[in-house]
């Protein structure tokens, strides 16, 4: 195969050593590690470590394993002439790209505009200057650097050099210096990952004050009050970000200092008191033994080091795994030159969103404060002012923002979230990306850009998230429980509606005791005075979040929305004792405690002092066109349904299913009624005739609510003991009950008889029904029977079973099932005199029927006729089967596996491509070359997950089944995967049945 350019340079260099004996280094050589496990040589050295002791490699030290590490190790360059005193300095010079990228005034076009390795934040502020939108200028460190950072634990001297260099353009266009004590330039630095990552990582502002360039701020701008309020938060930022000193212990100084003065928000402190409030952030620093660097250089570097530490966070990790986010390297660092929002009442910042993120309305929505900066508005500090007052208190800004807003939506085609500031009556744009939005207005969003002539529908469909479907289908109030007076003589307190949808718990104050309920299974609300980044998990394990400050673009309404949970915020009424851990309504004194059930309508904002009665409701309107949208795509994947009873059936024909994948026939025999008839055939053989009557009857629902659609039912599957009881619970009653008689130890004996060790891979599937054939002709008597009778009932019925052999895994097990289901199908066909259409096929379940697909999809009956017209691989066995794990057991590992990066996901829940899915692909390939109209499916869970259905669509699979609320879900997945792969395909690409059989590299078919 081809190798890269560079991994070329690098295997040409050294076969040159080893002809010419020439010693290697790296670029300035390695070092052996304990810490980098398998890899021979490890972490670079830093420039200020000595190169005593550094590994250098000849010709005669390369053993195979430790040329293998050194060509895939991104530090070696080859054969070096001088040494270096930088050995950090060699990741540089790996970088397929420039590692500092440049944004705003002077700086030149990008080379890249690449989101993996610009971030989110980072292509937006390239994106607004190339189209004329004025963005204070700065550079942008890519993802790669935090990636080193967290593999070295440092960064390279050379990028230090670099960013000195990058900082000289901003000075010349701004006409400041960092660090001057008469003009200073201030920076930001804040994170920003390829996906959107609200508050889960690290932002510090003002960078570059000290005891000196404080009163240079002061000087210039003619106001020390907020030179100084400046000041004072860069102290708390640099402290809590950087050094980790708690917020509280700032935090308590400013409320002292506000006491003090009798004022109740931070802007109506003066000078004197900030500059009071100031030392005593200082003695916060000497009481917790750390520094405050004076050094703006200093200060800098360590705040990158910072934000690039926050990818690696608690609560960034948490976030992840809830979003399940595994792919990406790091954020990136995006240094901005300060501008100030709190420089007076010509000044001002906000957040916004171009459309309503909770109902996707066309109508501007945002929040901005007067005299404040960034963090105010999204740590909800102050509550803030909605963004259409902004237009009275300043009207040029207003009208620019506006005109911004259009020219970036027209640009990214797509609902913007927006975050600006005003100084002195100047607008700025800090960042703009794609906003987080609810499940309705995602759908309304897309609607409308496509009937606005924005984007098409197929467009449409990929700015719309699975999750989004997954929203709609959660719990709403009804239109009844909303008019009752049950409802409105209970609204206790109305906040801002913040989070869509409605939420019923028990009252919890805090994140570690809402996951620690939701595991124990409560449904609880989490109640904050307000939320910090730090409660990610309990915002997630809580049904919904309530807070008493903040506004509509806070934390917890952003974070709430993403997920499609109910949120109230900036619930002014509520009075929060977090440490009594309860919550009051001012007028009234009401008191609500930890425990207390109560309903939150993050639509309307209202607080229900009891339990409401909620709906799930329908997928018409918006979500209707959405996945006719998606069903519309060419070569998709069928989205089908496993389905065991008529209701089961009529509700995923109402969530879209074009048919039954996996109808389990064992989940017809639990019923009270059914299950001692079962039980009674299992030990005595007797009573058959009574089970195929309930099957026949169930069949026969099933078929006419699918009427003309494929069902696909698969005959007995787990094993008998699976009906029946422990030996020692059996009694008389039992006994007489089962046709023992009194014979309670004959009873026992039976039930002991059939107990297996290992059930799961002993008699069950075929091999029962190969060693009790009658089981057989039973089922497939009552399949047919149940057709017939819909046919003879109404001529124009178009019943299609599909009968599926489960546990196949020799050639012979599945040649003797489908003769015998021939031959019973052949005398009922007879008995009625009707023809009635059938097919035959297996569930691909075992490893073995994998490899030997080909010989499967062969096989033909003494006629010539083709004996198997269908696999449908069944994920959840051949999973367990091809990796060894017990899938009801996994639950002591996976989770730690997945923390540790052993697994990238629970393969139970998204398929294992390298493993599972290479058999997949392969017998998919072998079956369909024997056996070109060979159809095959899958009808595990995995059938519902969006990242396995891109892959089943990348193999070339007809159609996927899961569960019927799984539906709309998976309908939407397999459009988006055809959209995905058509529009990366060059013309003429392979159909789905030219993918299955062109099996020749597996690697071109992982997703």
């Amino acid at each position: 195969e081809q190798p890269s350019r560079s991994l070329t340079m690098k295997i040409s260099t050294v076969a040159s050593a080893l002809l010419t004996g020439t010693t290697l280094h790296g670029t300035a050589g390695f070092l052996p590690s304990p810490q980098a496990g398998h890899r021979a040589f490890g972490v670079l050295m830093s420039s200020t470590e000595s190169r005593e002791g550094v590994k250098t490699l000849n010709a005669t030290d390369l053993a195979s394993n430790q040329l293998v590490n050194v060509l895939s190790d991104p530090g070696f360059q080859g054969p070096i002439h001088e040494a270096e005193d930088n050995v950090s300095g060699s990741m540089m010079l790996s970088l397929d790209h420039e590692p500092i990228v440049p944004f705003g005034g002077s700086a030149p076009p990008p080379k890249t505009l690449d989101r993996n390795i610009l971030g989110g934040k980072g292509l937006g502020l390239l994106e607004m200057t190339s189209i004329g939108i004025d963005v204070p200028p700065g550079f942008t460190l890519t993802t790669n650097l935090c990636d080193v950072y967290h593999k070295y634990g440092d960064l390279p001297s050379e990028l230090w050099d670099a960013t000195k260099q990058a900082i000289k353009r901003v000075e010349s266009d701004m006409g400041r210096k960092y660090g001057d004590k008469e003009n200073p330039l201030l920076f930001s630095c804040r994170s920003g990952a390829a996906v959107s990552m609200p508050g889960m990582m690290d932002t510090v502002l003002n960078i570059g004050l000290n005891s000196e360039t404080v009163e240079g701020l002061a000087k210039t701008t003619g106001n020390a009050r907020f030179a100084w309020d400046a000041f004072r938060r860069l102290l708390d930022m640099y402290g809590q970000v950087v050094l980790e000193i708690p917020h509280h212990a700032f935090e308590d100084r400013l409320k002292a200092i506000k006491a003090e003065a009798g004022v109740v928000d931070d802007v109506d402190l003066n000078v004197k008191q900030f500059q009071k409030l100031t030392e005593e952030y200082k003695k916060v620093y000497t009481e917790h033994k750390v520094i405050f660097p004076e050094d703006p250089y200093e200060q800098l570097f360590s705040c990158v080091k910072a934000v690039f530490g926050s990818w690696n966070s608690e609560r960034a990790i948490k976030y992840r795994e809830i979003n399940n986010i595994h792919t990406f390297i790091g954020t990136a660092a995006n240094i901005q030159t300060m501008v100030f929002g709190n420089m007076g009442d010509n000044s001002g910042t906000g957040v916004a969103f171009s459309r309503d993120p909770g109902t996707g309305e066309n109508k501007l929505y945002g929040e901005y404060l007067i005299n404040a900066q960034g963090e105010d508005v999204v740590a909800g500090i102050r509550t803030p002012e909605p963004i259409s007052r902004m237009q009275q208190v300043l009207p040029d800004a207003y009208r620019q923002f506006i005109h911004n807003v259009e020219k970036l939506e027209t640009n990214f085609k797509d609902m913007q979230d927006i975050e600006f500031t005003v100084e002195n009556g100047k607008l700025w744009m800090l960042q703009c990306r794609s906003g987080k939005r609810t499940g309705p207005a995602a759908l309304r969003i897309a609607i409308d850009m496509v009937n606005e002539g924005l984007c098409t529908p197929v467009e449409a469909l990929l700015k719309i998230e699975t999750d989004h479907i997954k929203q709609l289908l959660h719990p709403a109030f009804t239109p009844e429980a909303l008019a009752s007076s049950t409802y409105k003589d209970n609204v206790v307190a109305t906040g801002l509606a913040g989070g869509p949808g409605a939420a019923v718990g028990k009252i919890v104050f805090d994140a570690k005791t809402a996951e620690e309920r939701k595991a124990d299974g409560e449904n609880v609300i989490l109640v904050r005075e307000n939320t910090s980044p730090e409660d990610v998990g309990g915002m997630w394990a809580a049904e919904g979040v309530l807070t008493a400050r903040g506004g509509m673009t806070s934390h917890a309404a952003v974070v709430a929305r993403g997920w499609g949970k109910p949120c109230v915020c900036g619930c002014g009424e509520l009075e929060i004792d977090e440490e009594a851990k309860t919550a009051t309504i001012k007028s009234t004194g009401e008191v609500f405690k930890e425990g207390d059930v109560i309903s939150l309508n993050g639509n309307t904002g209202d607080v229900i002092r009891i339990g409401i009665e909620t709906s799930t409701p329908s997928i018409e309107g918006d979500m209707g066109t959405v996945l006719e949208w998606a069903d519309k795509v060419a070569d998709s994947c069928t989205v089908m349904a496993n389905a065991d009873s008529g209701p089961d059936a009529a509700k995923a024909s109402e969530l879209g299913a074009r048919g039954i994948g996996l109808c389990r026939t064992e989940h017809m025999f639990f019923s009270p009624e059914r299950l001692p008839v079962v039980r009674r055939w299992i030990l005595r053989g007797e009573g058959l005739d009574k089970v195929q009557e309930f099957q026949r009857s169930d069949f026969r629902e099933i078929l006419h609510e699918m009427d003309a659609k494929p069902v696909t039912i698969r005959l007995l599957d787990p094993p008998l003991h699976e009906f029946l009881f422990p030996a020692s619970q059996a009694d008389e009653a039992m006994a007489m009950q089962l046709g023992f008689g009194t014979d309670v130890k004959g009873l026992k004996d039976k039930v002991e008889s059939l107990h297996e060790e290992n059930p799961m891979l002993g008699l069950r599937g075929c091999r029962l029904a190969i060693i009790r054939p009658e089981l057989t002709a039973m089922q497939v008597e009552a399949i047919l029977h149940a057709s017939a009778d819909l046919m003879e009932a109404n001529p124009e019925a178009q019943p299609r079973p599909r009968i599926m052999i489960p546990l196949v895994g020799s050639v012979a097990e599945f040649e003797n099932q489908a003769i015998k289901i021939k031959q019973v199908a052949s005398r009922v066909q007879q008995e009625r005199g009707l023809t009635i259409r059938y097919e035959i096929g297996t569930m691909m379940e075992v490893p073995r029927a994998t490899l030997i697909a080909d010989q499967i999809a062969s096989l033909v009956d003494e006629d010539g006729e083709r004996l198997c017209s269908f696999f449908s691989y069944g994920t959840n066995d051949l999973t367990q089967m091809t990796m060894g794990i017990s899938r009801d057991d996994s639950g002591a590992f996976i989770p730690k596996y997945i923390a540790q990066g052993i697994y990238e996901s629970d393969p139970f829940r998204t398929i294992d491509t390298e493993g599972v899915g290479y058999l997949i692909k392969k017998s998919a390939a072998d079956g369909r070359l024997v056996n070109p109209s060979l159809s095959l499916s899958v009808c595990g869970e995995h059938g519902g997950d969006p990242t396995s259905i891109d892959f089943f669509d990348s193999v070339g699979l007809n159609y996927v089944s899961c569960s019927p609320f799984r539906v709309p879900v998976a309908r939407l997945a397999a459009g988006q995967a055809a959209v995905r792969r058509i529009s990366s395909s060059p013309p003429g690409a392979p159909t789905a049945e030219e993918r299955v059989s062109t099996f020749a590299s597996y690697e071109n078919c992982a997703p």
